[in-house]
């Protein structure tokens, strides 16, 4: 998590130094990187998950920085744990004609997951949906084994970031002679 942190910090850093790199006005700059950032934690896909983001807009969930900067983040922090549910966020059911509780979902939970914390009861069936951290994880498509993935995905960015600044430093802010005023 440590490094995670850092990677965001390196981040903002080269991003800034990028935006900057090439806009005059500090008031512009402030706009562009304001804009950019704003994009980057729309598609990020914690607002929205990918399958909720309409086909075109999906290259966006894609594009954006955060979109792996925070699922290495949630994978790191939370992954590989088993869920205990509170009292008041467990779902109370009856089941059919007697069945014990673990008999009426066991279907269910083959296919959705979560765990019954009384599963031979006849009646006051409570239920969890989750049953590890790993499900709420695939739902918002993330995932343990690909967090050092997104690391390096992350150094990718930062890399471009600087090349970038470069380039356009060069670009726009380094006087360039022509080939005129070299003859002379």
């Amino acid at each position: 998590m440590f490094l995670l942190i850092w990677m965001f910090l390196l981040f903002t850093c080269t991003f800034t130094d990028l935006v900057i790199a090439g806009i005059e006005t500090a008031e512009t700059g402030g706009n562009m990187a304001n804009l950019a950032f704003t994009m980057t934690l729309i598609f990020c896909g914690v607002l929205a998950n990918p399958t909720a983001l309409p086909g075109f807009w999906i290259f966006m969930y894609r594009l954006s920085p955060f979109t792996y900067l925070i699922s290495a983040m949630l994978s790191t922090a939370v992954a590989n744990t088993n869920v205990v549910c509170a009292d008041n966020e467990l779902l109370t059911f009856q089941p059919l004609n007697g069945q014990t509780c673990a008999t009426y979902m066991s279907n269910y939970i083959s296919v959705a997951g979560g765990y019954l914390p009384n599963p031979q009861a006849t009646a006051d069936c409570s239920f969890c949906t989750y049953s590890s951290t790993n499900v709420f994880l695939s739902a918002v498509s993330s995932s343990y084994s690909t967090r050092w993935r997104d690391f390096g995905i992350m150094w990718a960015y930062i890399v471009f970031n600087v090349a970038g600044a470069f380039f356009l430093y060069w670009l726009i802010r380094v006087p360039k002679t022509s080939k005129k005023s070299k003859k002379d």
